[in-house]
C-alpha cells in the first residue's frame, strides 16, 4: 500500500494553519511546515488571541515534538520555496488576508517544482465565487477569486475549501463587537436574525481540510463545510445560549442601513468583522445550492468525521 501524501502547510502558526498541521499529523500524513527565524506578532486581534492563545514559538516547539518536518525558508526567497515544495505532494496555504497576493509566489514555485498533486489556496471562509459582501471584505474576496482564476489558467490541480464562519470569530461572542465571550445581558442582531449561517470550529476545519487533501474525489473541486447541526440562524443560536444560562437576553435588531453606517465609521478589525457578519447574517452568503459536478458538501463526503456542534461549543462559556 502506498504511503500517504506529504503535505506542506504555509502559514502554519496562524489561526487556521496550526489546526491544519495538527490534523495532518493526526491523519498520519508526513507533515512539513515552512518557518522563518522571526518572532511572532503580539498584535493579534482579540478574538483570534482568545481562540488561539499559543504563541508562534510555543507552536513551533509543539510541531517539533509531534514529528513535523520544519523547513527553514522564506516566501520571498523563490529558491527556498521551490526547494520546500519539491519535498511534498500537497501544498496548503493558510495565509491571512494581508498576504493573499503573495500566493502568486507560491503558484510560480509550484509551476517550477512541477511535482504538486494538489494546491489548497488560502480560502477558509465564504465562497468567493458566491457572495454579496461589501468592503472591506469584498476587496479581499475579489483577491481570492483572482487567485482561483490564475490557478485554473496555470493548470495547477487544486481544491478550494469554504468553511464559512469560524467559531472563534463568529460564535464565541455571538457576533458581538469588542467582546470575546457570549453576552449575558443584551445582544445586537444584524437583520432579522433568521438567515442561516454555517459555523465550524477551527480544529474541525483542520480535520476536514486534511480529509479533502487525502480524497481524490476533491481534486479540482470546491469543498463546502456546512455541517447540519451547525447550519443555524443567529436567533437559533441565541436561543441555545439563553437556555444554557437560564436567562432571556435583551435583543436589538440592527437594520442593514445602520450596519453600512457602522462599517464606514469603524476602523479595523471592527469594520472587517461587521462586513463579515453582514455577509452571512443579512445577505445569506452561506445559503446556496451546490453543483455536484464541481462541488462537494463536506458532511456528505466525509460522514465519519465527528464534529463539534454549536450546542457543544457554547458549553465552555456557561
Amino acid at each position: 500500500m502506498a504511503g500517504k501524501d506529504r503535505i506542506l502547510i504555509l502559514g502554519p502558526t496562524g489561526a487556521i494553519g496550526r489546526h491544519i498541521v495538527w490534523a495532518s499529523v493526526k491523519a498520519g500524513n508526513p507533515t512539513f511546515v515552512l518557518v522563518r527565524n522571526t518572532p511572532g506578532s503580539n498584535n493579534r486581534v482579540n478574538l483570534v488571541k482568545a481562540a488561539n492563545p499559543e504563541t508562534k514559538e510555543e507552536l513551533i516547539e509543539s510541531f517539533k515534538n509531534s514529528g513535523v518536518n520544519l523547513i527553514q525558508g522564506d516566501m520571498n526567497d523563490h529558491e527556498s520555496l521551490v526547494n520546500a515544495i519539491k519535498q511534498v505532494d500537497v501544498v496548503i496555504c493558510a495565509f491571512g488576508r494581508l498576504l493573499i497576493e503573495d500566493q502568486l509566489k507560491i503558484i510560480a514555485a509550484i509551476k517550477e517544482a512541477g511535482n504538486v498533486k494538489r494546491f489548497f489556496p488560502s480560502e477558509f471562509g465564504l465562497d468567493v465565487d458566491r457572495h454579496d459582501s461589501v468592503d472591506p471584505v469584498r476587496e479581499v474576496f475579489e483577491e481570492k477569486a483572482r487567485i482561483r482564476r490564475i490557478i485554473e489558467a496555470e493548470g495547477i490541480p487544486y481544491t478550494y475549501l469554504c468553511c464559512h464562519a469560524f467559531t472563534g470569530y463568529f460564535l464565541r461572542n455571538l457576533a458581538q463587537i469588542d467582546i470575546t465571550v457570549p453576552p449575558r445581558d443584551k445582544v445586537f442582531i444584524l437583520g432579522d436574525g433568521n438567515v442561516k449561517g454555517a459555523f465550524v470550529t477551527e480544529a474541525d476545519v483542520g480535520t476536514l481540510t486534511i480529509e479533502a487533501a487525502n480524497d481524490p474525489n476533491a481534486l479540482n473541486k470546491t469543498v463546502h463545510i456546512r455541517l447540519p447541526k451547525n447550519y443555524l440562524t443567529i436567533n437559533e443560536i441565541i436561543s441555545l445560549w439563553e437556555n444554557k444560562i437560564g436567562k432571556t437576553l435583551e435583543k436589538t435588531y440592527v437594520s442593514e442601513e445602520k450596519v453600512f453606517k457602522d462599517i464606514k465609521e469603524a476602523s479595523f478589525p471592527n469594520n472587517y468583522l461587521l462586513a463579515l457578519y453582514h455577509s452571512q447574517q443579512i445577505k445569506g452568503d452561506a445559503v446556496y445550492e451546490i453543483d455536484t459536478a464541481k462541488d462537494l458538501e463536506a458532511f456528505e463526503a466525509y460522514p465519519n468525521v465527528e464534529y463539534t456542534t454549536v450546542d457543544e461549543y457554547l458549553n465552555q462559556f456557561v
